[in-house]
């Protein structure tokens, strides 16, 4: 992996849980669709599909939480759930807006890398100010979802760039390694649950009062193979 400049060719941003704390939506909305159909959920199962691909997640859902359902039907209903709480109040995350801005107005692309569909990542873009996001990969524009690097080698693609160039930066343990698996360097902030550390990444507390400069020096030990993984 390598910067090509002092500067990202491209951020790489998951939206859920890193750019907008929407996991409690999520999990809020897995809930309902479970007890509306009978079945049961609890907070082990809520954080294990934290991340993942939504057609995963409604696997999952059906699987354990006994819901009589197809994959199509819980995406659907729970997008519905989500997206009528993202209409009432988008919960960005601290640092978020800063840095988009910040990347904005030093000519750095943003793409927006989400298993959230297009549903969602549209109320954000109108929530947005304009021209943060140069690119959109949402979970219904790819074959296979986080864990897998096909959303970050898709996002790099559509920008024209090499994916080790850039810095992608998530909350997730499967979001992570879709990143890495991308060779994308990677920034994880915790959310909801904690990271273990892992290859190709580094770990801060928080995004806020951070600058564009603290992103390239947080990854800059990946680089040179001197990080201490997980730090």
């Amino acid at each position: 992996m390598h910067l090509s400049s002092t500067l990202p060719a491209a951020l790489l941003w998951d939206m859920d849980g890193t750019l907008v704390d929407t996991e409690a939506y999520w999990m809020a909305a897995e809930y309902a669709l479970v007890e509306s159909c009978g079945g049961q959920w609890n907070h082990e199962h809520a954080m294990a599909v934290v991340g993942r691909a939504l057609t995963g997640t409604a696997a999952y859902i059906i699987e354990h939480g006994q819901v009589p359902l197809s994959v199509d039907e819980v995406v659907d209903r729970l997008l519905v759930l989500v997206g009528r709480q993202l209409r009432e109040h988008v919960p960005w995350r601290p640092g978020a807006l800063e840095l988009l801005t910040a990347a904005r107005d030093a000519g750095v692309p943003s793409a927006l890398v989400t298993m959230s569909y297009r549903s969602l990542t549209d109320l954000l873009l109108e929530a947005a100010p304009n021209g943060l996001f140069t690119v959109v990969v949402a979970g219904d524009d790819v074959t296979h979802g986080k864990p897998d690097p096909e959303p970050y080698l898709l996002a790099a693609e559509r920008l024209s760039v090499a994916p080790g160039d850039c810095i992608a930066v998530e909350d997730s343990v499967f979001g992570a390694q879709s990143a890495t698996a991308a060779g994308v360097p990677t920034i994880i902030v915790p959310n909801v649950k904690p990271v273990a550390p892992m290859a190709g990444s580094v770990q801060l507390p928080t995004l806020a009062g951070l600058g564009l400069a603290d992103l390239v020096g947080a990854t800059a030990p990946l680089l040179d193979g001197t990080a201490s993984i997980g730090e």
